[in-house]
């Protein structure tokens, strides 16, 4: 699969965000790595909230861990050179090569700052080419942007500047899908046009014979073909990329359809805090028989919730206000006063605690905390990036950090500790719970030890079915992935795209780029 000591590649854009692309490029992944293709994702720049930290202590969106995962190799920061993790709705804080650099608003980022970053990003990818067979890329939103095409460096700024295919996702569920297609082809100048190779239409419901007619005719409208028909899934649970999408109202994380092990559910309320991150840390919770988990913005909510969760944020003192202003505040004291347990993870934490001294994320200074756990936070200008490991309520836990603030706490016991009993991090008093560790909850001795624990306080009749590995599923759920790819793509298309790039000859659709 090598051009001249490169290896093949392949952009997976979108007609629209969430349209499929982090998903169809883990399946491919997937699809590549079982038929024996050394292969690895790339995103050269990801806006997200949900970020992972590498062995390497390098920050990088959780959808590329999740996609590295599905190649079965060991996420780097070179899979995602650049990300955006906003701040509001015009900064965001620019992470280049796993390390924070700076608060940067909209405007300044597009307005040159991301077009000097093309250089480092392809460097990232050609030295991704240079050790894989293939590299699979993800694009970001649309390509079709044209208001931020000039200074483009994830979408068809990369294709054009490394000569990659590019295959359009579409999202049929949201309807619109061949105009969408039609359309983003259109509105690209004829040097992009020649790269985009064809089209995958995802989460279709129904009889696909009734579909393609529409892909004739879009096949004669564009002269590209569509290369797959993805059906419609339930229960993927795979990382998504941004907590901003995430409505309280009703939004559940999905469950195994299993019954409970035990005679009771356990309920889990996790507040919807602004610029909510890493809310997958409630994914490992939601894997569990027996346990439903439900986003909530009212304090009502939390009644009957045998099990509490703040997450975490990239906006402590925001969080800590909104909770305040919506009553949720009081619905936690109260709880704590109960001896009802509460769990805060990250920026959950920190908001948990006595006091927060921020001239850092919110540049607030002293503000008050919820006063729940003996604990004071001070913003660092470092931020704490780790993959630490420990022991909580005696059992083998690990995870990762990703934070600003530092914790001295005062009182109470420590959430995980090393071997010899030395205090590693978080605080405990009664049934509140803070840690700065993500990803704890994916260990699963200690899920199921943490949520005996909450059953026995909460009155129920719960039990942790003993043989669920959160590792397991995540990789049946890549492997469903995969298997969609297999199934219902053209995999002999695909193939031909990674290992010799766009057809040649592909026509221009007017009225190209204004």
């Amino acid at each position: 699969m090598s051009r001249g000591g490169r290896g093949g590649g392949l952009l997976i854009a979108g007609t629209t965000s969430d349209a499929g692309k982090s998903v169809v490029t883990a399946g491919i992944c997937r699809w590549l790595v079982r038929r024996g293709v050394k292969v690895a994702p790339f995103k050269g720049q990801n806006m997200s909230l949900n970020s992972f930290v590498t062995r390497e202590g390098a920050e990088i969106g959780r959808a590329q861990a999740m996609q590295a995962q599905a190649a079965r190799v060991e996420p780097t920061a070179l899979m995602n050179p650049v990300l955006l993790k906003p701040g509001s709705d015009r900064s965001s804080q620019v992470v280049l090569m796993g390390r924070p650099v700076g608060e940067m608003s909209a405007q300044g980022y597009h307005g040159g700052r991301q077009r000097s970053l093309l250089g480092p990003v392809l460097e990232c990818l050609e030295r991704l080419r240079g050790a894989y067979d293939a590299v699979i890329c993800e694009g970001a939103g649309s390509p079709a942007e044209i208001n931020l095409r000039r200074t483009d460096i994830v979408n068809m700024g990369i294709a054009r500047a490394a000569r990659l295919p590019v295959v359009v996702v579409g999202d049929i569920d949201r309807g619109g899908v061949f105009a969408s297609f039609f359309g983003t082809t259109a509105l690209l100048s004829p040097e992009d046009q020649e790269l985009i190779a064809g089209y995958l239409v995802n989460k279709f419901r129904g009889d696909v014979s009734l579909l393609e007619p529409g892909l004739e005719m879009l096949r004669g409208l564009t002269g590209r073909s569509t290369l797959g028909v993805l059906p419609f899934r339930h229960g993927l649970g795979i990382d998504e990329e941004d907590g901003l999408r995430v409505s309280p109202r009703g939004a559940v994380r999905e469950s195994p359809a299993a019954p409970p092990y035990g005679e009771d559910v356990l309920r889990v309320a996790v507040c919807a805090v602004p610029l909510m991150s890493n809310f997958t840390d409630v994914d490992a919770l939601a894997a569990e028989p027996g346990v439903v988990v439900r986003f909530v913005d009212r304090p009502e909510e939390l009644a009957d919730a045998d099990l509490v969760v703040v997450p975490g944020t990239r906006g402590t003192v925001k969080a800590l206000a909104w909770l305040r202003e919506r009553g949720l505040a009081d619905a936690l004291a109260r709880r704590a006063a109960e001896g009802r347990p509460v769990l805060g993870i990250c920026g959950g934490y920190q908001l948990l605690g006595e006091h927060i001294d921020d001239e850092v994320e919110s540049r607030a200074g002293a503000v008050a905390g919820l006063g729940l756990l003996p604990v004071r936070v001070r913003f660092a200008r470092e931020k704490t990036l780790a993959r630490p490991v420990g022991l909580a309520l005696g059992e083998a836990v690990e995870g990762y950090e990703i934070h600003h603030g530092v914790a001295e706490v005062r009182g109470g016991d420590a959430f995980v500790s090393d071997a010899d009993g030395r205090a590693l991090d978080g605080c405990r008093v009664g049934s509140v719970t803070g840690t700065h560790w993500h990803g704890a909850l994916e260990s699963d001795a200690f899920r199921r030890r943490f949520l005996t624990e909450v059953a026995r306080t909460a009155g129920r009749r719960f039990v942790p079915a003993p043989g669920t590995s959160f590792g397991a599923l995540r990789e049946e759920q890549l492997d469903l992935l995969g298997d969609l790819i297999e199934e219902h793509a053209d995999t002999d298309a695909l193939m031909r795209l990674i290992e010799e790039g766009a057809p040649a000859g592909l026509p221009f659709i007017p009225p190209g780029a204004p």
